[in-house]
């Protein structure tokens, strides 16, 4: 396996939506290896494997200890399975496991910040609305990592087809953040075009923002807030049939917990694309 920098960091669970972030990352990434990630936890208490432990366990520290060993052995499973889907899908892969996690979003973001990899790859699941959004792995993930987060959503037909070739729309408001984003996005996905945009207030009356790319799209908001932005780049996307919306992320510390930028957890959940958030540079 090459060196960290170079690879992906896969979050797979089992799940439909790891299956499909797989698949669709495979396209919008290619040749990239990726370590595909399964982070286990004991079964609960009461649960159907725990009942059937608890039968064989002869005291309660016991019955933790196996608890523990069931889970990592069916975590080794969960984790090839995973592997066997990235290698089809035409990845170099090899499969990561740990536990015992406490919250798969924190865990999977400390894992990003401990082995450095160039993105982590997610589906997203639990970004249906704003109660989902809130508690979402891919949203914690997003929010936490220190390294560019690829969160692939449940696609239609059409929008599956251009992750395959479809050129990479990069949002820019002239700030810093974005312009690390756009180099971020040019080294990813090497080789596809980038389409620079800049979204508009509904009246259009403000100047061009400084640092805008002079060649970025103007488009205009219906609405106000980051939900009318959200949707003026999915429309754009949309029209422009685009493999993967790019957005940086400002953050702001607040209590000690990590904010992610409102404009792109609005991306997250209304662009209908592949999201690819890019944290801020390193200082």
């Amino acid at each position: 396996m090459s060196r960290s920098a170079d690879c992906l960091l896969v979050g797979f669970d089992g799940s439909p939506d790891a299956a499909t972030a797989i698949a669709v990352g495979a396209r919008l990434v290619p040749d990239r290896p990726a370590r595909v990630a399964h982070i286990w936890s004991a079964p609960d208490a009461g649960s159907v494997i725990h009942r059937r432990l608890a039968h064989r366990a002869w005291t309660g520290e016991h019955l933790e200890r196996l608890a523990r060993d069931e889970a990592a052995a069916a975590a080794g499973d969960v984790a090839a399975d995973g592997v066997a889907l990235a290698r089809a899908a035409g990845w170099t892969a090899e499969p990561f496991v740990r536990g015992e996690h406490t919250d798969q979003g924190l865990d999977l973001a400390a894992l990003a910040e401990e082995l450095h990899p160039a993105a982590v790859v997610v589906g997203s699941r639990g970004l249906g609305g704003v109660r989902g959004l809130l508690g979402s792995v891919s949203e914690v993930v997003a929010r936490r990592s220190p390294v560019p987060v690829l969160v692939v959503p449940p696609l239609l037909a059409d929008e599956r087809a251009a992750t395959a070739s479809g050129p990479v729309l990069v949002a820019h408001d002239g700030s810093a953040a974005a312009d690390h984003a756009d180099a971020v996005a040019a080294d990813l996905f090497s080789g596809r075009v980038l389409v620079p945009v800049h979204v508009e207030s509904p009246t259009g009356a403000e100047a061009q923002a400084p640092g805008v790319p002079a060649d970025a799209l103007r488009l205009r908001a219906e609405g106000f807030g980051p939900a009318a932005v959200a949707a003026a780049l999915a429309r754009e996307a949309a029209a422009q049939r685009a493999g993967v919306i790019v957005v940086g992320s400002r953050r702001r510390s607040l209590l000690r917990e990590v904010v992610l930028g409102s404009n792109a957890r609005a991306v997250l959940q209304h662009g209908h694309r592949p999201v690819l958030v890019v944290p801020p540079a390193p200082a």
